[in-house]
């Protein structure tokens, strides 16, 4: 039950880089370590599984309730030795005003000690007051430690030091450098996921023996030792596997450097409800698994459109088998894959073409945050256990891209009553049995998205056999 949040003062002070190389140092010491990312990623939680060696789970208290933010933390933390969290922003940063869901409400839950990654770059004794602010700001937060990151050199940390073992009760657990070894390529949606890396195993680990020279890890793992509480160990103590499922569908799922976007709790529900998940390339791959339904979750398709168009085989089946009704899900770059076109710097290039809409890319982000939504009652499967009445569901979005010429008579899954989506008011375009959505949905209390899903593939399954 050893556990520790890794947090910042703001964004961009390198938490992740931080939060990945612990991860792999004390994987490479022989602990098995389980990694969480609060917040709405899908990235960084790849990293921290490629440095842990074991799945990462996101937990968010504004899609999630504390009920199953407590159940996934009890059931995957199990068997690991020390569960690590990356926060994401700053520790007191959210959307709520009264900090409901954010790094610090996560810490307050689930009783998680927080080490904070301070940038250090051109500070010295303004380092004392930030750190009394954190503290101050909220006692119930336990800020057992703090990280230093992109010190100037040994001059400079020893400065750090001293003022802040002279104004705080703050130990400093470790002071990490500039290396050009510890930093990873960014995009407009932050580090580059590493399954587009070939050398990726080889970076996180050379970043796990960085930060094992500039952290102490012993006075790490004294950290998460002081967080046990009684009352977590008797909700792990009762968590039991979960009986082994029949399984009587099969769903395709596209993973490859194009689509990787999925979190691990939704995969794990399509396996509770009894579907098979089988992957395929959309870049490498001539033809379509056999399958009931598709899933094509977010990615970069925009990083790979020659590939993608050159796919021709795949692309014209996966169109041959929407006009024919198989059940489809998109999310964000899979809506772009099923679209016409992507346009991208006055070049562009044809997509699936089962979407009646060209993508076009932008500079800046068109859609970005948390997005709330409402059911339409065309909304397909998210009918199937409502009998029509409509639903709010919470998911989130980031795109640089919108769309052009839809059709007209383009039907919507919902209408968006906070982000963009679609157009401002629409999300989710529906085309025959193709749900194609920019936000991304979490299989939570909120949005039960994957049992309706694999229930109206079931159905249309029958149908088919009848």
């Amino acid at each position: 039950m050893s556990r520790l949040l890794i947090s910042a003062a703001h964004k961009s002070s390198g938490k992740t880089t931080i939060t990945v190389g612990i991860c792999a140092a004390l994987t490479q010491r022989g602990l098995r370590v389980q990694p969480f990312k609060k917040g709405p990623d899908y990235i960084d939680p790849m990293w921290l599984a490629q440095a842990s060696g074991r799945a990462c789970f996101n937990l968010d208290p504004y899609l999630m309730s504390h009920a199953q933010i407590e159940a996934i933390f009890a059931t995957h933390s199990h068997h690991a030795n020390i569960s690590i969290f990356e926060g994401n922003k700053g520790l007191y940063d959210g959307l709520a005003l009264d900090g409901s869901n954010s790094n610090a409400a996560l810490a307050k839950l689930l009783d998680l000690p927080v080490v904070l990654v301070l940038d250090a770059r051109g500070m010295t004794r303004g380092i004392a007051p930030l750190i009394l602010g954190y503290q101050a700001f909220d006692p119930a937060i336990r800020i057992a430690g703090v990280i230093l990151n992109k010190i100037g050199g040994s001059r400079h940390e020893a400065k750090l030091r001293a003022v802040i073992e002279h104004y705080t009760d703050v130990e400093v657990l470790g002071a990490i450098g500039h290396d050009a070894q510890l930093s990873v390529t960014e995009r407009h949606l932050g580090l580059m996921p590493n399954h587009e890396l070939d050398d990726a195993a080889q970076r996180v680990n050379t970043m796990g023996e960085l930060i094992a020279k500039g952290v102490n890890l012993d006075r790490v793992l004294n950290v998460a030792n002081q967080s046990i509480n009684p009352e977590q160990l008797e909700k792990v103590s009762v968590v039991a596997s979960p009986s082994p499922i029949k399984k009587d569908l099969r769903i395709g799922i596209a993973q490859d450097k194009a689509f990787g976007f999925y979190y691990q709790d939704d995969l794990l529900a399509f396996e509770n409800a009894g579907v098979e998940l089988v992957p395929f390339d959309t870049l490498q791959d001539a033809a379509l698994p056999d399958v009931d339904g598709i899933f094509i979750g977010g990615g970069f398709p925009e990083m790979f459109m020659p590939l993608l168009e050159g796919n021709v085989l795949l692309r014209q089946q996966l169109h041959t088998a929407i006009e024919d009704g198989l059940p489809v899900y998109a999310e964000c770059g899979g809506l772009m894959y099923l679209a016409r076109s992507i346009r991208w710097n006055d070049k562009s290039y044809d997509m699936v073409g089962a979407i009646p809409a060209d993508v076009q890319m932008h500079a800046k982000p068109i859609g970005r945050g948390y997005v709330e939504l409402e059911t339409s009652t065309d909304a397909l499967w998210f009918d199937a256990n409502q009998d029509h009445a409509k639903q709010t569901i919470r998911g989130h979005e980031f795109h640089y891209s919108s769309l052009e010429n839809v059709s007209p008579d383009m039907k919507y899954a919902y209408r968006v009553k906070r982000g963009h989506g679609a157009d401002g008011k629409h999300d989710g375009l529906l085309y025959k049995n193709v749900l194609a959505s920019y936000t991304h949905l979490h299989h939570n209390a909120s949005s039960q998205w994957v049992a309706q899903f694999v229930a109206f593939v079931r159905d249309k399954k029958k149908e088919r056999s009848q």
